[in-house]
Parts: structure tokens; C-alpha cells; sequence
């Protein structure tokens, strides 16, 4: 009798939901944010804006509330390369290469998410995972210390490495064994209070970097934060202040629009929380840690490579006149100069299109009354409708902004030099996928699909 088992996108969405009970246990803020994205959504597809946002039905809208991303740090090529088997089980895949180390943020990163249409339809959770660039530990000898004390630890369950490989073995798990593999994965991404190092050791690792520090200090990389998904980031930053969470003061990424692009997300500041450290007489001395925070995004259309260099232009041209300072001083100045910039960008959808600066879904509503079947004779008649293609992925200066926000805004502002993206394909044991050809064959195939039924 051939086996049934449980489909990826359950096993993933079921993780995705246990990962969310966990941290609201662990982080009681993140349930403050949960509500506060749960009513803003409401409110927005309750309202004018709704209509504007020009979301897929359905496909678009039913996901909004069980959608989320998390982020996790990772010490060596082995933990980034069984984490990738891991996430196979889920239907979730390497997808772009992310350098954060220009902004002297010593990891370099990938996403595992699902990459059909239909998989992110199902259930898009995502998680951003970073490798530690041990080289740019400047001590030789805290440098082989921290080599030493992460080649000691096993972050997986004897449990998820059995069911891991079961699943490579078999084609899949069955739901007995699928729930059993949620369970054992969690353990993975579970905070624990008791540190691996003393309290000397984990002050060095803090002094050449908090994030340092934070990876190497625990005998697992536990999830630092999660991130639910708003339709609306401006009203829940409002809404987030209200409720005196210490919000950043920049909401990182593009600036407001009516059409959206990319990712704008914000946060709040990471907390402190008491550690365990192992003491020379057998106890334990106390001490504190700051790593977990919590944090919202609003997700636009993704862009296409064309409208992607006119993003990162834009951008780093408002950066270069105005840097938004850690403390909130110049916000408002930021802000101001980014809305200026980004009128650049046609503010319909569109508009968008028509330049090719992103992707979009197709939609049939009729047939042509004319001779003309082009696609833009077929759009202009309204037989064919746009609705865009949601950004999956991330933003390497935004990322850099939220981690700099939550390791201080006295973090080390000092560049490095670049990482390599084949020396992380090389610790993951695969090339990551990219990104701009996922959507392109999502676009791609959507309009196929039209025109086919349009003969």
C-alpha cells in the first residue's frame, strides 16, 4: 500500500502556526502586534484603499492573516546546509543572495520560502536566514574560540534529523509524522535563557559584535523575531506608538504610495532579557541579552530588474543627502526626501506595467471586440485586468536598518568588505534561486492562461 502523506504547504503552514504560538508565549509584544495588524488589515479592506491596492481575490486576501516571516542566525556551513533539508520538508527553497556585510553586519543571507504561485497562495511563510562571517572576528584567538565552541553544539533534535531524512528517503512524511516533525523543528527555533559561554567570553563576543554574540553565546540559534504582514504599515506604526511599544522611528524601505512597491517594514526595539551564564564553580552568574524584537511589513508589487536599479538608485541617492539618524532626530526630513525621490515611480498600476518596472497577474473579463489581441489593446478594452505580483523577498539595507536598529545605535558602523555568493551556495550546498525569474514565470504563465482560454 503506497503511503499518503502530508502535503508540504500543510506541513509548512502548520509549522508556521506553531512558530507563531510559540513566540507569542516567549514575546508577549508580538501578540500586542498580532492585534494591531489583525485590525488594521480589517479596517483597510474595509475601506476606500482596498479598492486601490487592486489585490488578486482571494488568492491575495485570504493569506493576509496567517502570513508571516521570521528570521534566524545560523554559525557554520553545516547548521545552513541541514537547515536547508529541514525547510525541503515544508516546500520552502533557497531564493536570492543577501550581503549585509557593506552595512557592517557580519552574516550574509538567504530566504527559504515557498516559490509556485500556488504554494504562496497556500501559505507564503518565509524565513530569512543569515550565516556568520567568522572571518570578521578581528581576535585570531576569539576567533577560534567562537570556531570551537559552534563546532561543539548540535542545534537539531536527534528527532528532526530522523524524520529529515525518513522524508528524503520516502518522498514524504505522513500527518502522524509531519506533526511530529513540526514538533521536533521547533525545538530549533525555541529561545533558551542558559548561555553556552561565561559571562567573559560573551562580553568579548559582544564587544566585536552584539550579533556575534548572540549567535555564538547559545546552544541554539532560537527565532529572533516574526513578522506579520499589514496592508497598511503607516496605521499600524501609529497604532504601535499608541500602545507604547519603542517603535523605530524610520519605517525602513519605500515610502508611502498608493501603489506599493517592494517591502516597508518597521519594529520594535529588540529586549532585554535575562541570561544564564555557566560560572568556574559549577553555578550560574546572571546577566542580560538583547536580540528579540518584534517586527511588521507591508508587502507592494515586486519589481522587475529595470524597476529594481531604479529602486536602489532612488534610494541610495536620498541616502547619500540624508541618513536617517538612529535617534528619530531627522525623520521627518528622511521622509520628506524619499516621497520627493520616489515620484520617479508611476503611482498606478499601470503606469508600472507599461515601463516594465514590475510584475503583474492577469485576470480575464471578457472577450475582444476587436481585431487587436495585444496584450495592451486587450488591457486597454478591460477584457484583461492587472492585480501585482506580491513581493516574496527581502531588502538588504532594510534588513541592515532593522538589525543595526535592534543591536544599538551604537553598533559598529564600520564597512567590510564584501562576502562571497559563492562561498554561501557552497556552505548550503546548492545555488540559491533568483528571484526576478520566479516572478517572471509567474507573470509569464498567468497570461498564458489568458490569452490560452482567449484562443
Amino acid at each position: 500500500m503506497t503511503a499518503t502523506f502530508a502535503q508540504p504547504d500543510t506541513i509548512r503552514a502548520s509549522f508556521s502556526a506553531a512558530m507563531s504560538a510559540m513566540y507569542r508565549k516567549e514575546v508577549p509584544a508580538y501578540g500586542d502586534l498580532l492585534e494591531i495588524v489583525q485590525t488594521t488589515n480589517a479596517a483597510t479592506l474595509n475601506g476606500p484603499a482596498a479598492a486601490l491596492l487592486n489585490l488578486t481575490p482571494q488568492e491575495d486576501t485570504t493569506r493576509i492573516s496567517e502570513e508571516r516571516h521570521g528570521a534566524i542566525r545560523l554559525g557554520t556551513a553545516q547548521e545552513l546546509a541541514m537547515m536547508a533539508r529541514v525547510f525541503a520538508v515544508m516546500g520552502m527553497f533557497p531564493v536570492g543572495y543577501y550581503d549585509l556585510s557593506p552595512a557592517a553586519v557580519p552574516v550574509h543571507s538567504t530566504a527559504f520560502r515557498p516559490i509556485s504561485r500556488a504554494a504562496l497562495a497556500a501559505n507564503p511563510f518565509r524565513v530569512f536566514t543569515s550565516l556568520l562571517r567568522l572571518e570578521l572576528i578581528k581576535d585570531e584567538t576569539l576567533r577560534a574560540q567562537a570556531k570551537d565552541i559552534l563546532a561543539k553544539r548540535q542545534i537539531f533534535t536527534q528527532g528532526a534529523i530522523a524524520l529529515t531524512e525518513k522524508a528524503e528517503a520516502d518522498g514524504g512524511l505522513t500527518p502522524a509524522d509531519a506533526a511530529q516533525f513540526v514538533a521536533e523543528v521547533l525545538e530549533t527555533f525555541r529561545w533558551h535563557a542558559d548561555a553556552c559561554v561565561d559571562i567573559a567570553t560573551f562580553d568579548q563576543l559582544n564587544a566585536a559584535h552584539r550579533l556575534i554574540a548572540d549567535v555564538v553565546s547559545f546552544k541554539g540559534p532560537h527565532i529572533n523575531h516574526l513578522t506579520p504582514r499589514t496592508l497598511d504599515i503607516d496605521a499600524a506604526q501609529t497604532a504601535m506608538i499608541a500602545r507604547g511599544l519603542p517603535a523605530k522611528a524610520v519605517v525602513e524601505g519605500p515610502p508611502r504610495r498608493n501603489c506599493p512597491i517592494l517591502l516597508r517594514q518597521t519594529s520594535f526595539k529588540a529586549l532585554e532579557e535575562p541570561v544564564n551564564f555557566p560560572a568556574a564553580d559549577g553555578g550560574a552568574a546572571t546577566g542580560s541579552h538583547t536580540a528579540r524584537f518584534g517586527e511588521i511589513e507591508q508587502r507592494g508589487v515586486a519589481l522587475s530588474p529595470k524597476g529594481r536599479a531604479l529602486y536602489d538608485e532612488t534610494l541610495a541617492g536620498v541616502r547619500a543627502q540624508v541618513l536617517p539618524a538612529g535617534d528619530g532626530s531627522n525623520a521627518q526630513t528622511y521622509m520628506d526626501a524619499l516621497s520627493d525621490a520616489f515620484a520617479v515611480f508611476p503611482d498606478d498600476w499601470r503606469g508600472l506595467y507599461d515601463q516594465g518596472l514590475a510584475y503583474f497577474k492577469f485576470a480575464l473579463t471578457g472577450k475582444p471586440a476587436g481585431a487587436d489581441h495585444s496584450t495592451a489593446a486587450l488591457l486597454d478594452a478591460g477584457v484583461l485586468t492587472l492585480s501585482p505580483v506580491i513581493y516574496e523577498d527581502f531588502l538588504p539595507v532594510s534588513a541592515a536598518g532593522i538589525f543595526q536598529s535592534n543591536l544599538g545605535d551604537d553598533a559598529d558602523q564600520n564597512q567590510h568588505s564584501a562576502s562571497s555568493q559563492s562561498a554561501f551556495e557552497a556552505a548550503l550546498g546548492m545555488q540559491v534561486a533568483d528571484e526576478f525569474a520566479l516572478y517572471q514565470q509567474i507573470q509569464d504563465a498567468s497570461l498564458a492562461e489568458c490569452l490560452a482560454q482567449l484562443g
